[in-house]
């Protein structure tokens, strides 16, 4: 429901409204557009290329994250931890990119419970990831 936002919560206002007529077309909307989020909230973002300097810091954060979940670069745990970094830090290589990694790559090193909740699923990536952010 949270994915909705300020347009999902005036379209669910709008259900109360007067004209019967337009609280039954605002109730259908948010049905269906509720039903569409819910469906479509675990889709992983489509990755567009960056530019060689972005690749590159990516890539130098998923070696990192790798050998600290000690699992292959390429695995997808390694992926969707990096991605939801990137995008949680507005898709940019910055200051709060970096020292999420940081902290995030130094937490999987140094505590083995965390590591092996990522690792197992029990911890879900997005939670991980936030609770990390800086």
């Amino acid at each position: 429901m949270s994915q909705l936002g300020f347009t999902g919560h005036a379209v669910n206002k709008m259900r109360q409204h007067s004209d019967s007529e337009v609280a039954c077309l605002a109730r259908e909307v948010y049905t269906e557009w509720r039903t569409f989020i819910e469906k479509h909230v675990d889709r992983p973002s489509i990755e567009v290329r960056s530019d060689s300097k972005t690749e590159t810091f990516r890539k130098n954060a998923q070696k990192l994250l790798s050998e600290a979940l000690e699992l292959e670069m390429d695995h997808l745990l390694v992926e969707n931890i990096e991605r939801e970094t990137f995008h949680l830090c507005s898709r940019l290589i910055n200051g709060p990119y970096r020292r999420t990694v940081r902290a995030l790559v130094f937490t999987l090193k140094h505590r083995a419970e965390i590591r092996a909740q990522v690792k197992n699923g029990t911890l879900p990536v997005g939670t991980f990831v936030q609770t990390h952010k800086k």
